[in-house]
């Protein structure tokens, strides 16, 4: 039975893909959790219609996201947290903090994700992070410094 699928499904395809699944399957699973619907003629310009959007979307994003990255790289971000006399954080910075910091420290609003830390920073310093979006890398630089 030749389905289209409305969401990413493991071993079937990515949404908005016509894919051909066993009846049983489709009827019993695929279609019930609304994980695909019949390909019907007006299915298939639909999901074709939405699939450009998506991709064009997603393309938008990436350009922004370019945008944001070169003005980030120039924008000094600091993020103040409490820490020991050694230097080391007592709470660990990680990805969520620094999207917020960048969106009131630079007004560049960052997507979730898009940062990539390996691991979280937990002593004082400056930093070098990662981003990436697609086929668009970069990099920025935070300081972390000791509150007051």
């Amino acid at each position: 039975m030749k389905v289209i699928l409305t969401k990413d499904v493991k071993g079937v395809g990515r949404t908005h893909e016509e894919v051909d699944a066993a009846d049983g399957y489709a009827l019993n699973f695929l279609i019930p959790k609304k994980l695909a619907i019949p390909a019907t003629a007006t299915a298939k310009q639909q999901a074709e219609l939405r699939r450009k959007q998506t991709i064009d979307r997603s393309e938008l994003d990436t350009a922004l996201v370019a945008q944001n990255i070169a003005a980030l790289a120039e924008a000094r971000i600091v993020i103040n947290a409490k820490a020991n006399e050694k230097g080391h954080l007592y709470d660990a910075v990680g990805e969520s903090e620094i999207i917020q910091a960048a969106k009131e420290q630079a007004h560049i609003d960052l997507p979730e994700g898009v940062v990539k830390l390996e691991k979280p920073i937990k002593e004082l310093g400056v930093f070098d992070v990662p981003v990436a979006m697609g086929e668009v890398f970069g990099k920025f630089s935070i300081t972390i410094e000791a509150e007051a």
